[in-house]
């Protein structure tokens, strides 16, 4: 029997990707998006509804409609600086609707979900690479906000008997090797799409911020993994706990990591195109290098990335700006 994957923020870059990851692992992936960041015609694979996870009447539907093994939450807002100067939005969103949602599945007896966390719940590293245990200070009301919630989730199961899993992951990159989908936000903050766009002539040049840092190049240094790897690790998660292990909370990363100039350089490898930079100031709260380690995701989970090279990152990314230079 088909098993109905609950996506929420499924119309979402990470979200419509793994949605074509169930269905070509012969799941039935249910989407729920407001539409807010996510965009309709990501959604190519299974069932769309157009709403809040704050919904609770939505969700009473949804889960009367179907019936549902397992919710996948891909709907936090997630631009750290917007955090700062909006933290209202991102708690409402980010932690009350959560709540909701959460609340609905513990009432329908749906005991199975998937948290995308962040690699912004650890704050500034104490040490690289960052591991699980290391200290949880996040330093935006957006880390805050993705750890509020992993801390939920332990009362959850607590109290509910909900399983869970926590994937905390660093930076999200490339596209569908198929061509199918791609990255496309509004603002556009990644660094890849970004130098892309510049490729392409969309954009005059790309920013660095900052190249006085304690780095070979003075850059900062990133752990960039592929969108299919992320969904590779999603489908992993949620068949451990589906068959009775016990959850908990996961890096995902490359473990290697890259500075923006080298991404850059990359970049212009792959495109053949000129990609003009300019230097400004340094942002406040940019650590200088964060990469992560993925033992225990490769441990407990079986976690194999299959695109570990930046330049394979970047050529499905490439590959998909080129075809869609507009977005969706």
């Amino acid at each position: 029997m088909i098993k109905n994957i609950l996506v929420v923020g499924g119309a979402g870059y990470i979200g419509s990707h793994m949605c074509k990851y169930l269905n070509r692992r012969g799941y039935h992936p249910i989407v729920l998006d407001n539409l807010v960041c996510g965009h309709r015609q990501a959604v190519k694979w299974g069932t769309f509804f157009e709403g809040s996870m704050g919904d609770s009447d939505l969700l009473r539907k949804i889960f009367s409609d179907f019936e549902i093994a397992a919710v996948m939450h891909f709907a936090a807002f997630c631009y750290v600086g917007e955090s700062v100067t909006e933290p209202a939005k991102y708690y409402r969103n980010n932690v009350a609707d959560t709540i909701s949602l959460l609340e609905v599945m513990v009432k329908e007896k749906v005991s199975n979900f998937i948290f995308s966390s962040s690699c912004a719940t650890y704050g500034e590293p104490l040490g690289i690479p960052i591991e699980e245990t290391h200290p949880l200070r996040p330093i935006s009301p957006y880390g805050r906000t993705k750890l509020m919630v992993e801390q939920i989730l332990k009362d959850f199961a607590v109290g509910y008997g909900l399983k869970s899993v926590s994937l905390r992951y660093f930076n999200a990159a490339g596209a569908d090797p198929d061509g199918e989908l791609g990255e496309d936000h509004d603002p556009e903050t990644h660094l890849i799409p970004l130098v892309l766009q510049t490729a392409l002539g969309q954009r005059p040049s790309i920013q660095i911020f900052g190249d006085d840092y304690p780095t070979k190049d003075g850059t900062c240094i990133r752990d960039y993994i592929h969108i299919e790897d992320l969904a590779q690790a999603h489908l992993l998660a949620l068949e451990r706990i589906l068959n009775g292990l016990p959850g908990g909370e996961y890096n995902l990363g490359n473990g290697e990591g890259y500075s923006v100039r080298e991404v850059i350089e990359i970049a212009k490898n792959v495109t053949g195109k000129p990609v003009p930079v300019k230097v400004g100031k340094r942002r406040p709260g940019d650590p200088a290098i964060l990469v992560g380690s993925s033992e225990k995701a490769s441990r407990e989970l079986g976690w194999r990335p299959q695109f570990p090279d930046l330049e394979a990152i970047i050529e499905t990314a490439w590959n998909w700006h080129k075809a869609n230079p507009y977005g969706y």
